[in-house]
């Protein structure tokens, strides 16, 4: 409906959006955080009010409402939302609204904004939704009315914080450890984090956070965006002489990337909003409406064996064979052939891109290998890398106008590699119907798609125009294809780990591989960090070796277990070299995941907030209390021995919980424990209790951990 008052308020899941757009001007957010209940239209006229600043002299020098999408024109002197111009003018537009529609239903509410620079010929509707979670987001495109071309250079969409936020904090890392946090103060001034790879990337920013001092997983109120976009991005936190602090968020295009002709539009990727009493709070919002999608997968998540490091780039139908019997015995569900199946693909140097069942190792074909493997109860899954070349390969030789060039050649190669322009139609068609007759011939129910080259200089031959937003518009439209194609195909996003991990590209994929990393050591951290957006279920965690092929670090099989026991298990190291006892305990953890996945893939993720940097609480509670699993894990050598008593969160505090120290191996050299774990049928104590006392923890050495399971009686 069209609203007649200037004011709307957008209420979902615990959240209010209170937005303006009084004397015609764009969206300026009046509030965005705790649900504020029934407001009438009186309430809201007053409230902004309230919410406006005396202004002596100059506009400028003062704070305002934040603007969803700021304008120069209007007064604002930070980082301005539309950025373009025509040929050199038209760069300072200035949209008025011209109309405001509201929708209502019972899992979004939404308000639309039109506007127009009559000026200029442009034209601006703005989108913004509260959805059932309590998830904000927001969108816009901008149209060309004009009869010349108006390139757009940023489009950038901001939401505001309090002053109360007076910390930042996003994420970092690099190749097998992604996403480490890092904090700062909320200063005077802008603080950018910038993707520009063509992908996310391992040092992605993952989500721009603000919130008060010290915020932590369970206090603290805090507010985080992320844009939904696998290309070129920034994520931005932005705080004004006048007192104004904004979180914001948008593409990057190269010049001439995002150019709207006569009569055409863009659109930006949504720019997510979550805000909660500490950082659980927050994820929460997400991972409910995550679940909500009707894509989100339904079935259980089968647990998968990875050939990766079990045997690289040997290939051979008979230890395949042989590792996947050993996989069915131990209880895995999916078998995924990882990269080295394809013609002359005997290592990373040579062949990626020839997409053709390499006859010199598979004789026969692989058809064997994925018979044997459904015949064993499992499905088939394969490794492809669409987006990638090797200049020796006969793709590269046979059609070099398919390989990115800024005009330089095709640059310089990373892991042997260059990239393949999927937006030249002809190479977009041959990698589809390639890739199409492999999952239709072999059955594959699953593709793990990889991507390991950055988009450094990624230019359109043989021109050089830039071609990164394209080529990423280009992965979206292949997946989506092959998935329309083939209906039930999964397909995981894995970019030299976790490179491309977004909202964007987990709208078209069922999985995501936080990092190639498996020390359990290292991967405790990184599943932390990964969980903060995506649900256990979307991400993949695998028991690697006993000796981590990327920090050489020895862990016993229990700890390794536990830490790949929070998320869609899967088995990387080789079977094949397993002692029996092993395989029996691989096998009892498997039975473990197996029988709790149905808890760990729809409760709410909790971490606690301990004293001591050394200990790390962590589970799943289920979404009506009625039952959590916990891991308790020491990372380090404690400050205290004993470690002394650690408060369970996330429980009903007006239940009582049977509380038991669980494991499914018999367990040896575990610590030292405490009276209560040799009480057989556990104990009882009040979530009240178990949340504010809390119970005393078993003495671990580090990397080590204890599972605890609580039912509510």
């Amino acid at each position: 409906m069209t609203v007649e008052t200037p004011v709307v308020h957008l209420r979902g899941g615990g959240t209010s959006l209170v937005v303006t757009t009084s004397g015609a001007r764009l969206p300026r957010v009046l509030h965005w955080g705790p649900d504020l209940g029934d407001l009438t239209d009186a309430d809201l006229a007053t409230m902004e009010t309230t919410a406006s600043p005396a202004i002596g002299d100059s506009a400028v020098t003062y704070p305002q409402p934040v603007p969803v999408v700021a304008q120069l024109a209007e007064g604002w002197l930070g980082r301005p939302g539309v950025v373009g111009d025509r040929s050199g003018a038209h760069w300072a537009p200035r949209f008025v609204v011209d109309d405001v529609v509201v929708e209502r239903a019972s899992d979004i509410q939404r308000l639309r904004v039109a506007s127009s620079d009559d000026a200029y010929a442009l034209t601006l509707g703005v989108e913004l939704e509260v959805l059932a979670s309590g998830l904000v987001r927001v969108r816009a495109e901008v149209g060309n009315r004009g009869g010349t071309p108006y390139e757009v250079r940023a489009l950038e969409l901001g939401l505001p914080v309090p002053p109360t936020a007076t910390e930042l904090c996003d994420l970092a890392g690099r190749w097998a450890l992604e996403r480490v946090p890092q904090r700062r103060p909320f200063d005077v001034g802008t603080w950018v984090r910038e993707s520009r790879g063509g992908k996310p990337g391992l040092e992605h920013a993952f989500m721009m956070l603000a919130g008060e001092q010290g915020f932590a997983n369970r206090s603290g109120r805090v507010w985080g965006v992320h844009l939904g976009w696998s290309g070129n991005h920034a994520l931005v936190a932005e705080r004004t002489p006048a007192g104004s602090r904004r979180l914001s968020g948008g593409e990057l295009p190269w010049p001439g990337e995002l150019v709207l002709e006569p009569g055409t539009s863009s659109t930006t990727p949504w720019l997510y909003g979550s805000w909660g009493e500490g950082l659980d709070d927050l994820s929460h919002r997400v991972h409910r409406w995550m679940r909500s999608r009707p894509t989100h997968p339904r079935a259980p998540r089968p647990v998968l064996l990875n050939t990766w490091e079990a045997v690289y780039f040997q290939h051979d139908l008979a230890t395949l064979e042989r590792l996947a019997e050993a996989g069915a015995a131990v209880g895995v569900e999916r078998f995924v052939l990882d990269d080295g199946w394809f013609t002359g693909r005997r290592d990373d140097t040579t062949s990626l891109g020839d997409w053709t069942v390499d006859s010199t190792v598979w004789p026969d074909g692989i058809d064997a290998l994925a018979d044997r493997v459904r015949e064993l109860g499992m499905d088939f899954g394969i490794w492809f890398e669409p987006e990638m070349v090797n200049l020796d390969s006969d793709l590269a030789r046979n059609h070099p106008e398919w390989v990115f060039d800024a005009g330089h050649g095709p640059g310089m190669a990373s892991r042997h590699q260059h990239v393949l322009d999927l937006a030249h139609p002809e190479a977009y068609r041959h990698v589809r119907d390639a890739m199409s007759e492999v999952v239709d011939r072999l059955g594959v129910a699953y593709v793990k798609w990889d991507h390991n080259r950055y988009l450094l200089d990624a230019g359109h031959t043989p021109t050089g125009r830039a071609g990164v937003r394209e080529q990423t518009l280009a992965a979206y439209a292949l997946m989506a294809e092959l998935k329309e194609r083939h209906p039930g195909l999964e397909i995981e996003s894995c970019a030299s780990g976790g490179g491309r991990v977004d909202l964007g590209v987990l709208q078209l994929t069922d999985r995501v591989w936080a990092s190639d990393c498996n020390d359990p050591h290292d991967r405790l951290e990184i599943q932390r960090w990964t969980r903060l957006l995506v649900p256990p279920e979307l991400q993949g965690t695998h028991i690697g070796a006993r000796e981590s092929h990327t920090t050489h670090r020895v862990h016993p099989l229990d700890f390794r277990a536990q830490v790949a026991l929070w998320g869609h298990l899967g088995i990387e190291t080789n079977l094949l070299e397993a002692s029996p006892d092993e395989l029996d305990e691989v096998r009892a953890w498997v039975a473990f995941h197996q029988a709790h996945r149905s808890l760990l893939h729809s409760g709410d993720v909790v971490h606690a907030d301990l004293g001591d940097p050394a200990l790390r609480l962590e589970g799943v509670v289920a979404t009506d209390r009625s039952e959590a699993i916990f891991q308790l894990a020491v990372v380090d050598r404690p400050i205290t021995w004993p470690p002394g008593r650690v408060a369970v969160p996330g429980l009903d505090p007006e239940r009582r919980y049977r509380v038991r120290q669980v494991s499914p191996v018999e367990r040896s050299g575990s610590g030292v424990l405490p009276p209560w774990t040799a009480v057989a049928e556990g104990v009882v104590l009040p979530g009240v209790v178990l949340s504010q006392v809390g119970i005393e923890a078993t003495s671990l050495d580090p990397d080590r951990g204890v599972l605890w399971h609580l039912t509510a009686e």
